[in-house]
């Protein structure tokens, strides 16, 4: 089995306080998600290595988005969202 089938996916978005280092103006950004939530039970097809993975499995986050555009209207440069992780473990 695969490790997406260990897993429900829906995309969400978070605020997060990004600065931006052309002008430096610090503001709230919405920054997308891939949330990952770990299912209850298994499928019946999996095999003993399969329910070994499913029992270390643990629900995360993935930051779908690596730029942001700048806020403030005189700049509006792209930027590199770097100081933000790019997975969070839920559980």
């Amino acid at each position: 089995m695969e490790e997406r089938e260990f897993f429900d996916e829906r995309t969400e978005k978070k605020p997060a306080s990004l600065n931006c280092p052309s002008c430096h103006q610090s503001d709230t950004y919405e920054v997308t998600w891939v949330v990952r939530t770990k299912k209850r039970q298994l499928s019946g097809r999996a095999d003993e290595r399969d329910r070994a993975r499913f029992a270390k499995a643990k629900s995360y986050m993935l930051r779908k988005d690596d730029m942001m555009a700048c806020k403030n209207v005189r700049c509006r440069k792209r930027f590199e969202i770097s100081g933000l992780q790019s997975v969070v473990f839920t559980e």
